[in-house]
């Protein structure tokens, strides 16, 4: 056989092996963006410029007057109505990214409406965002079974998330926590479930705080 005429093959094997490859690499790639997109828990560190530290517990703060601005939140939420999260400003916000889809969502949502029910008359407002169902029906049944009583926005494709600047405390998992403090600056984040106690603990420092008003 001529080298002419064994070019073409060794192309063609070439071309099956550039395949195989980049097949891999997108399976590798969506499975990663699968593990990150609904996880038990991880944490995030903080110090150079991210302004923010991580405690062993997995939640990390920002001290008053270093805190960034909450970005714009607002839209509709999955039972229709309408919500900005700027009109909580006085208040302290906790808001929680979540996905009926994702088990750990799942687990640890009884427990933010127990804190909510605990807690909403002392200044303080529980938001969700619901993010990565295609639609409300999924969303509404999570709500129903778990008697989630709070409003969340609906955010099927995460466009809520990325309005968050980068290197301060941005939801970076499913689920995660933040905290909005009463002058509506982000002031801690946790990238897990939360247990009751946790959630609590995750709080707590914020609801001593009153300098930001009564809330509306």
């Amino acid at each position: 056989m001529s080298a002419a005429s064994r070019a073409p093959l060794r192309s063609s094997s070439t071309a099956v092996r550039v395949h195989r490859r980049a097949a891999l690499a997108a399976g590798a790639a969506v499975s990663a963006l699968l593990v990150s997109a609904c996880s038990s828990g991880g944490t995030s560190g903080g110090g150079g410029q991210t302004g923010f530290v991580t405690g062993s517990d997995g939640i990390s703060t920002v001290k008053e007057g270093e805190r960034a601005d909450a970005p714009d939140l607002s839209g509709k939420t999955v039972d229709g109505g309408q919500i900005d999260v700027d009109d909580y400003k006085g208040k302290v916000v906790v808001l929680n990214v979540w996905g009926s889809w994702c088990p750990p969502c799942r687990a640890e949502a009884k427990n933010f409406e127990k804190v909510y029910q605990d807690v909403k008359d002392q200044g303080v407002q529980f938001v969700g965002i619901n993010t990565r169902d295609t639609s409300v029906g999924p969303a509404r049944a999570f709500e129903e079974e778990f008697g989630v009583s709070y409003p969340s926005l609906y955010d099927p494709a995460g466009k809520l998330m990325l309005r968050f600047e980068k290197g301060t405390l941005n939801p970076q998992a499913i689920p995660s926590t933040l905290i909005i403090d009463r002058e509506g600056k982000v002031a801690a984040r946790t990238l897990q479930a939360l247990s009751e106690e946790k959630l609590r603990k995750m709080l707590e420092p914020y609801l001593k705080d009153t300098s930001g008003g009564s809330g509306k």
